[in-house]
């Protein structure tokens, strides 16, 4: 059977079939070197010649996602560095539109580079298209960044209606797809032109690196600017993490299967709950984009959701410090359940209400985690 044909969940689980060349071993070896030697020809080996370009680890998973994705991928340190390496590549001066509700930190990030002139800066309701053409500027406008679900409300954007509006206008269009990994959307195929990840969250799901890839269409005009801003901010992913990160992704499938059954379970559960005013999942029918999620999330709905609860003010935050199976931490994707009051991490004056818990499913038993969250609910009744 040729391997081009074999399924991307068998990819994912082989990392390529790239066993060792030297020793055989199933297990990729990891490369933590921070110079290599040239041949004998005195020409660089295999294109490596210092940490801060890359590393045949780094390479290797690059090669991986990309194979996921459908495009050529590059790992960052973190995922803030990676999404800051794709406008540091554009024209100064150039006009980005982003979602009022995404990622905080990245939201905050372009409101400071539009304060210094760096960039035009238009926000637009998310999962909303037509907000999204009013914001844009044609001729101007060179990045359009969204976020889908997005972080909060796990709202949903057509992706494929995005890029038409996006390129119409002559910008491109970049995807956080953090919440949603390879095995369930494919952003390339849906046509953007960049897939982001914060690969420190589903692709590794172990909780135990930082990490971020870029994967772009292939002739993407502005990719090897992107390449070079990476080298001269050297924010190369080293080895070690790289390495970590294939072991996560060798496991991608199984683990966002059962985080996906888990999370569509508990979020039927709750739907119902007296506690609970409302259940924000894209799986549910009752959420306003489940239409859409079901055609470009075709690997499930996946773990993350949030919930509005009924009482008096300061009950989420109690709820959170009443789990004892949920962690309460930051951070999504991973093999555990993690709880988040996220008003409290997020900061007020973002459109938080006050009564919202973000949830991270991961693969433990479910009826713990309803059990978990039910005693919660009691006891700050």
């Amino acid at each position: 059977m040729k391997r081009n044909t074999l399924s991307p969940q068998t990819k994912a689980a082989q990392a390529l079939h790239m066993l060792d060349r030297e020793s055989g071993a199933v297990v990729p070896a990891m490369h933590s070197a921070s110079t290599f030697a040239r041949d004998e020809s005195y020409e660089k080996r295999d294109g490596f010649v210092y940490s801060r370009y890359g590393s045949p680890t780094t390479t290797q998973c690059e090669q991986i996602i990309g194979a996921l994705e459908g495009g050529e991928s590059l790992l960052f340190n973190s995922g803030m560095s990676a999404t800051v390496a794709v406008v540091e590549a554009l024209p100064m001066g150039a006009h980005v539109v982003a979602q009022s509700m995404m990622y905080h930190v990245g939201l905050d990030w372009l409101n400071r580079q539009a304060a210094r002139g760096v960039i035009g800066f238009s926000s637009f309701e998310e999962g909303d298209l037509a907000a999204l053409e009013a914001a844009i500027q044609p001729g101007k406008t060179k990045l359009v960044w969204i976020e889908t679900p997005a972080n909060g409300n796990w709202a949903i954007t057509d992706i494929a209606a995005a890029a038409k509006i996006a390129h119409a206008a002559g910008a491109i269009l970049m995807c956080d797809s953090t919440a949603a990994p390879p095995c369930t959307t494919q952003p390339l195929a849906l046509g953007a032109d960049i897939s982001f990840h914060s690969a420190t969250k589903y692709l590794n799901g172990h909780s135990d690196l930082t990490a971020g890839v870029l994967t772009a269409r292939q002739g993407l005009d502005i990719w090897d600017e992107i390449r070079s801003v990476r080298s001269f901010q050297g924010t190369v992913l080293p080895g070690f993490e790289a390495w970590l990160l294939i072991r996560g992704l060798r496991t991608l499938f199984v683990r966002y299967k059962q985080a996906s059954e888990n999370a569509l379970t508990f979020a039927r559960h709750f739907e119902s709950h007296p506690a609970v005013a409302q259940v924000m999942y894209p799986g549910l029918p009752s959420h306003a984009g489940f239409e859409v999620a079901k055609q470009q999330m075709q690997g499930g709905f996946g773990g993350m959701m949030s919930l509005l609860l009924n009482g008096a003010e300061g009950r989420a935050l109690n709820v959170a410090k009443a789990c004892q199976v949920f962690i309460p931490a930051t951070s999504l994707g991973g093999v555990e359940s993690l709880i988040e009051h996220r008003r409290t991490v997020a900061g007020a004056g973002r459109g938080i209400p006050e009564n919202l818990l973000r949830l991270s499913i991961g693969i433990e038993a479910v009826d713990d985690l309803i059990a978990d969250l039910a005693q919660a609910l009691e006891r700050t009744a």
